[in-house]
């Protein structure tokens, strides 16, 4: 009998064959590798039927481009490492990589580094969010290492790293809605006498009536402001600064955000983010007043600073003309609020006022989505979020329902 010889197969077919060590072994051509040879992988199996099946498997997966890049596999550490400053960093904001770097360098990396790119379970990840929480972390911390570590999957598999995205299936931290309460008017009039006292006493009554957001009111230049005509352009957003070390040589012992001779390391402004963030702002004349008492005592602080004067053109700035610190801007909300007798609430607080202001006075849906600067497709999601049925409007609504379904029939020929 003649001896059953092994046809050799086309080229980037599969092929399975028993090895001389006793088992069936398969190889799957799935791609190109780096260096341009083929990607051939390998199969090892006891019966013919399982490798064949394994094959036929690993076949599937690659028609479906769901297997993961050749080369050694990655730790979630390694990966999480690169993304943040090779990806990420170039493309994001200075704002949203914060976020990043701190969520991979405090929380994921620590908790959850060790385990491979690859093997990493939803499971692993529903694990650790529990015991972030059990350490202390807010629900709300958790649910930010969630968002991050999902988009930092989500391009490992865009590149091929991993077939399927971890954190897509992992149960998210479960956040309880917070109740959002705005400022009564009256209590919107308190604050408004009190930060009269204050120095850039404009700058809250901008926050109260504009609703303008924190990096947008401190990124506000007088290019951008037409006292005349009567507006105002949002166009920039002050970034949190970010220091670094000047004592070279001579180490002060602080953090660099105190050392004496810390320079700055980061742009003191940035564009608006959105097409819709880019907006232009009608002015109540009350507010055109008090912007042109601020511009009158700015320019008194001009001539007493003399040549230590900074001159950015910045609406609200230091007694130098330099930016204020979004920080400092924060304490001097919570003493504001403390001194006004009004209750403690959040800086963005004001902006949630002020859109309820413009809900109270009929303001139609598309002009307030322009004031706001909210982008068209998700209007409608962030006037529910931001704009609060107050007990004036629910007593008008009342009134309008009782008048409609309660008023005799007698009472409108009587008045004919």
């Amino acid at each position: 009998m003649a001896e059953q010889r092994r046809t050799r197969q086309p080229n980037g077919a599969s092929t399975i064959y028993f090895g001389k060590d006793g088992k069936w072994h398969g190889r799957v051509t799935v791609g190109v590798r780096d260096d341009g040879k083929p990607d051939r992988r390998h199969i090892e199996r006891k019966t013919k039927a399982e490798v064949t099946k394994a094959v036929r498997e690993m076949e599937r997966a690659r028609d479906d481009k769901k297997l993961r890049k050749p080369g050694q596999s990655w730790t979630l550490q390694a990966w999480l490492d690169h993304w943040v400053e090779n990806i990420a960093k170039p493309y994001v904001s200075e704002n949203t990589y914060d976020g990043y770097e701190v969520d991979v360098r405090v929380h994921l990396v620590p908790g959850l580094g060790a385990h491979k790119l690859d093997r990493l379970e939803p499971e692993h990840l529903e694990r650790f969010y529990r015991k972030m929480q059990e350490s202390g972390s807010s629900a709300g911390t958790a649910h930010h290492a969630h968002r991050t570590i999902r988009v930092a999957l989500g391009e490992a598999v865009r590149r091929g790293h991993v077939v399927t995205n971890a954190a897509e299936i992992a149960k998210a931290p479960r956040l309880e809605e917070e109740d959002i309460e705005p400022f009564t008017i009256e209590e919107v009039r308190s604050l408004l006498v009190e930060a009269a006292k204050l120095r850039n006493s404009a700058r809250w009554v901008v926050a109260l009536a504009l609703g303008l957001r924190q990096g947008e009111a401190l990124g506000l230049h007088w290019e951008d402001v037409d006292l005349d005509a009567g507006y105002v352009r949002i166009r920039k957003n002050r970034l949190r600064p970010k220091y670094a070390h000047g004592c070279d040589g001579e180490p002060c012992g602080r953090k660099a955000g105190y050392c004496p001779k810390r320079q700055q390391t980061r742009r003191e402004h940035k564009s608006t983010k959105s097409r819709a963030g880019r907006r232009t702002i009608g002015l109540p004349d009350p507010l055109i007043k008090v912007l042109r008492q601020h511009q009158e005592a700015q320019e008194q602080e001009r001539g007493a600073a003399g040549l230590d004067w900074e001159g950015k053109g910045y609406v609200f700035a230091s007694p130098t003309g330099g930016p204020l610190s979004p920080n400092t801007d924060f304490h001097v909300w919570k003493r504001l609020l403390r001194d006004a007798g009004v209750r403690d609430g959040r800086l963005h607080d004001a902006r949630h006022t002020a859109a309820t202001v413009l809900l109270i006075l009929g303001v139609p849906d598309v002009v307030i989505d322009s004031i706001m600067g909210w982008e068209p497709g998700g209007a409608a999601r962030m006037r529910a979020r931001y704009m609060h049925v107050t007990g004036t409007i629910l007593r008008k609504v009342a009134q309008q329902v009782g008048e409609a379904l309660w008023e005799l029939p007698g009472a409108a020929r009587e008045t004919d």
